[in-house]
């Protein structure tokens, strides 16, 4: 619904003619010329024009009223498109589809030329973005900064079956929504060596012989839903600040000529370059120290800007917060800024540090605990090394007066032990708050990730469940289910999503049930039709649409969902009167470059798909499609038309998960074990509304010391013989041993380490069986349907607007600007 009377909003007419005139003057073409870019182009900038009247309405009013900012370090924001997104957040669709009627231009067309912004992979840079908007909706002041990755992860495509990685080239055509702010430019710097020198009686430490990379800002706008608040999400680029050195082109050495250019440039090129080998590892750490220290540098300099030096108050103006260990240099960059810039005591500046930052951890992966050697930090960054030291030698003395003689438990603890900086522990260490994402996840940080410091400080850990933006998945992904339910219940849930409760009672309303069906088959037909036009395959819209959607990792058991399918398969091709309702399993998912076995799981999908698709029979009942190059776009399709949402990461691994909320609030039914959020899912729809399967988290741990895969593959002559599948060439006779590996894995284990880790084979029974009374309950249309209905309406406590508002209360304590 649009506000006619409001000043700022354009109406329809308003709108036509920004969007001719911008054709004319930009293109010099009508729009009956114009390509269907070009009339992107124009209805974007349109759109901006209307953002930026609002930020003109509010800019300035932060730093009047000298209220406290937040900004958030992460090394992902995966945005999405942003032309639908903000013509929502602007409450203006009503005048915008006008507009487009009356001009004769298709959205769905439009909206598709828009580059999906490579700034983000999975659930870690998709919470990022939700809470850039969930803040701005609260009218809460922050800034996320990040990485302007020129090619962003990667374009996945699949050939043979195999993934394969294309750069993604999303900024070929630059990018509309952004502002440089080259005035804000700021200097950071590597390699280099520290000299000691007196000042004033003090020793005081520089850097000299450094090289030099610009990090220039670029911002986008993130608008506040019906709301003139607008935030900013500040992307750092890396520039040289030499392009050329004349004197070796002018002797011919062009490539060298070039060189110290394209060493700087490269940091902003790719989000996680390969880092099985030095060279990607200096990368990365490179990446990770140069949006830390540019952040840092701008937040100090805006507080400077703001409030003069009045360093006592700094940690009550300005809240850091680290989203995972990717941004954890900002906190030795901000002592080296406070101590060498500005020459605070170490002290003082420990003590601003320490309430200044906050650090959420996502997970409990050792894998994923970053640890950076120390010759390589010592090398790229030697003054934050000597700081680094200086932080372990204090940390350690104080964890001796606590933990005296124990000496190995103070090295798992140190921020630098084992010929390694332990970037978890700097974190811990180093921050005031330390949250987990769900209620498990944040038990288990307590328990077992982070023991010995939640002993030392119990009430630095705390639980915040995650969440996701209801202004994208839902009202702008699911306008058919958005228009039921303003229809049943009004658009107060639109503002304040826990209303969304009071649609509950509408899932015992048969007619309100059969409209939400309705609405249910038009976003399965519409996502047939995007994986006709983007895969060339047929899918049936009569058929149930199960979905595991999420990167690619053992833990998250894409690997135990593609065992299932062959087993059913078998059972299918044994009796010949077996029937189930037809079911199609729609696979999206990103493998690291480096990790072959994700990408093996990938090939072993898509030849499950080959291998059915070739069978009359199993083709009847049977339909698996991988979408490829998963974003948030395809999301945005695939979510609404999901009835079945497979969340089935091994107990005790999966932080949160948001894509579980995603699949949720648009009526899909969720199968998984008791994980992450899945845990409060359950405590919110009941058991009755939800399929839990599987070992439990403390299962899994003393799983460990008890479980033997090879036990399972001899008692149970299903999994048995799908494992032979494997590799005796039935899923393809010409290279039978191809995923010799997976099998010897999950029976036999790596280098030593037990076999099958993350229980595929050991939770597979239950899955199977759990998932066969899946298929008996969807016949019930009637009961399904309440099902559905029941975990649409209990989805609003997983609003990101509950998350920002806990974190606000428990760490930031943000004032809302009174615009």
């Amino acid at each position: 619904m649009s506000n006619s009377n409001d000043p700022m909003v354009f109406g329809k007419d308003e709108i036509v003619k920004s969007i001719l005139g911008k054709l004319e003057r930009h293109f010099g073409c009508e729009i009956s010329e114009a390509t269907n870019n070009q009339i992107y182009q124009a209805i974007a900038s349109t759109v901006r024009d209307e953002m930026m009247n609002r930020r003109a309405a509010s800019r300035g009013i932060r730093k009047k009223s000298g209220s406290k900012k937040l900004y958030y370090l992460s090394a992902e924001f995966l945005v999405g498109r942003a032309l639908h997104n903000n013509i929502v957040t602007l409450v203006n669709e009503d005048n915008y589809i006008a507009a487009f009627d009356e001009l004769k231009i298709d959205k769905s067309l439009i909206y598709e030329q828009e580059p999906e912004p490579g700034l983000g992979n999975g659930g870690l840079g998709r919470l990022a973005a939700c809470f850039l908007d969930s803040l701005s909706a609260l009218k809460l002041p922050a800034m996320g900064c990040t990485i302007r990755y020129e090619y962003g992860l990667f374009r996945q495509k699949i050939v043979d079956g195999y993934q394969v990685e294309l750069p993604d080239n999303w900024l070929d055509n630059g990018n509309l929504w952004e502002i440089c702010r080259a005035d804000q430019t700021r200097e950071v710097h590597f390699f280099g060596h520290v000299e000691r020198y007196e000042e004033n009686g003090r020793e005081r430490f520089r850097t000299v012989g450094y090289q030099t990379v610009l990090a220039v800002p670029y911002e986008m706008p993130v608008l506040g839903y019906d709301s003139t608040m607008v935030n900013m999400l500040r992307m750092w680029s890396a520039r040289s600040p030499k392009q050329m050195d004349m004197t070796k082109f002018n002797r011919g050495e062009y490539a060298q000529a070039m060189e110290e250019k394209a060493l700087a440039e490269v940091i902003s090129k790719v989000l996680y370059p390969e880092d099985n080998h030095e060279e990607g590892k200096e990368l990365r750490l490179k990446q990770q120290y140069f949006f830390s220290s540019a952040t840092v540098q701008y937040a100090v300099w805006d507080f400077l800007k703001v409030h003069g030096p009045n360093w006592a108050i700094f940690p009550d103006k300005v809240a850091l917060h680290i989203n995972d260990t990717h941004p954890g240099m900002a906190i030795p960059e901000l002592m080296r800024v406070l101590i060498d810039d500005y020459g605070l005591s170490w002290d003082d500046a420990e003590d601003i540090t320490i309430r200044s930052f906050a650090y959420t951890n996502h997970t409990v992966m050792q894998e994923a605990m970053e640890r950076w050697p120390v010759h390589l930090v010592k090398n790229l960054l030697p003054r934050i090394y000597m700081i680094l030291e200086e932080i372990n030698r204090r940390v350690c003395d104080r964890l001796w007066k606590v933990y005296t003689g124990q000496w190995e438990r103070i090295g798992r603890m140190a921020v630098i032990g084992y010929d390694c900086v332990n970037m978890a522990n700097l974190c811990v260490s180093m921050t005031h708050s330390v949250n987990g994402v769900s209620q498990i996840h944040a038990d288990i940080l307590k328990r077992i990730t982070f023991r010995d410091f939640y002993l030392v400080e119990p009430g630095k850990f705390v639980g915040i469940t995650n969440g996701i933006t209801h202004r994208r998945w839902l009202m702008q992904a699911n306008p058919g289910l958005t228009r039921l339910m303003d229809d049943a219940i009004g658009d107060q849930w639109k503002k304040d999503p826990e209303r969304m409760i009071d649609l509950l009672p509408y899932a015992d309303d048969r007619s309100f049930r059969e409209r939400f069906y309705q609405v249910k088959r038009e976003n399965k037909l519409r996502l047939a039709d995007f994986v006709k036009r983007t895969r060339g395959i047929t899918i049936d819209p009569d058929s149930i649409f199960d979905a595991q959607a999420k990167r690619l990792h053992e833990y998250k058991r894409q690997l135990m969902n593609a065992l299932h399918i062959m087993m059913l398969c078998n059972r299918i091709l044994d009796d010949n009167n077996f029937e189930m309702p037809p079911r199609t399993y729609l696979f999206g998912a990103k493998a690291a470059p480096g990790f072959w076995r994700a990408k093996l799981i990938i090939h072993l999908i898509n030849t499950i798909a080959r291998y059915v698709d070739n069978n009359p029979r199993l083709s009847k009942m049977i339909k698996v499609v991988f979408l490829e190059n998963y974003c948030a776009s395809v999301a945005e399709a695939l979510m609404p038309a999901t009835e079945i949402s497979e969340q089935l990461s091994t107990a005790g691994k999966e932080a949160s998960g948001t894509g579980n909320m995603k699949f949720m609030m648009n009526g899909a039914v969720t199968i998984g074990t008791m994980d992450g959020a899945n845990v409060e899912i359950f405590d919110a729809v009941g058991n009755d509304n939800i399929y839990i399967f599987g070992l439990s988290a403390t299962e899994v741990e003393a799983g460990y010391a008890t479980y033997r895969a090879h036990s399972v593959y001899e008692t149970n002559a299903q999994i048995r013989r799908v494992m032979e599948q494997l590799i005796d060439g039935t899923l393809d006779s010409g290279n039978p041993h191809q995923f010799q590996e997976l099998y010897h894995s999950l029976l036999f284990g790596d280098n030593g380490n037990m076999a099958d880790p993350y229980f595929v084979l050991k939770d597979l029974p239950d899955y199977m069986m759990t998932q066969s009374r899946i298929s008996q309950d969807y016949l019930k249309r009637d009961e399904w349907l309440k099902k559905a209905v029941t975990n649409t309406a209990c989805s609003g406590v997983f609003s990101s607007d509950r998350t920002i508002t806990e974190y606000n209360e428990r760490i930031w304590h943000l004032t809302p600007l009174k615009l």
